[in-house]
């Protein structure tokens, strides 16, 4: 197992490179989940985990200053947690998902902090670059370029690899102690989790009337829903 997070933990690190290097939003949740659930043999478990994120923090994109919330990682994280916990009960329910999902959520903001402090470290790095260009000592520059990604990524690295050994074995530890009232309630958080998310969506579409035709059209799948009996 612990040579899978590893890899996982390797594998985020190369991904959340690019929220500050190639941004070509492969860091987002959709695609990370997915490629760590490929990782580990479940690569639905980790679509519908990258879905829900990607619906969570789909209007907290890194424009200008601003640092979002570290969807990666939390990708990483829910997935690792989900599928492990899934492996060793026999299968990936919708109450692990959940669980994954909430607690790997915390660690995501806490991440966002860490970016904060690794921007703040990068200071004195620009400062050194931007003596090398009044030198014109263009070596020296793309050297501390290179080392402000190097330091990235290894601090990246290493996080997901802590997290991961220590909420994996503890997840697979207390799963099976949850009483049924428990685990009604995590059934509940994954219906609920994709309104949640629904909801965020809505709120980024600026368009006159759209929220209210969106209830109308859950009420009356819901309605059918019950009239039907699907559930």
């Amino acid at each position: 197992m612990f040579i899978k997070i590893i890899l996982l933990s390797f594998c985020g690190g190369l991904f959340c490179l690019d929220r500050i290097f190639i941004q070509a939003m492969v860091s987002r949740p959709i695609v990370v989940a997915p490629v760590m659930g490929m990782i580990l043999n479940d690569p639905y478990s980790g679509l519908i985990i990258g879905a829900m994120l990607e619906l969570f923090w789909i209007d907290r994109l890194p424009v200008g200053t601003y640092i979002p919330p570290h969807d990666s990682i939390a990708a990483v994280l829910a997935t690792s947690i989900a599928v492990f916990l899934g492996q060793n009960q026999g299968g990936t329910s919708p109450e692990m998902i959940a669980l994954a999902i909430l607690m790997a959520l915390p660690f995501g903001v806490i991440a966002k902090r860490i970016d904060i402090l690794i921007i703040e470290s990068n200071d004195v790095i620009s400062e050194e670059a931007l003596k090398n260009a009044e030198e014109a000592n263009i070596k020296a520059i793309e050297r501390k370029n290179y080392w402000g990604l190097v330091k990235y990524f290894f601090i990246t690295v290493l996080y997901l690899f802590v997290l991961q050994a220590i909420l994996v074995p503890a997840a697979i530890w207390f799963y099976p102690k949850l009483t049924a009232p428990i685990n009604n309630m995590l059934s509940l958080v994954y219906y609920f989790l994709p309104l949640l998310g629904a909801a965020v969506v809505l709120n980024t579409i600026k368009v006159r009337g759209v929220i209210p035709v969106f209830c109308a059209i859950f009420l009356i799948v819901t309605f059918a829903l019950e009239f039907f009996h699907v559930f």
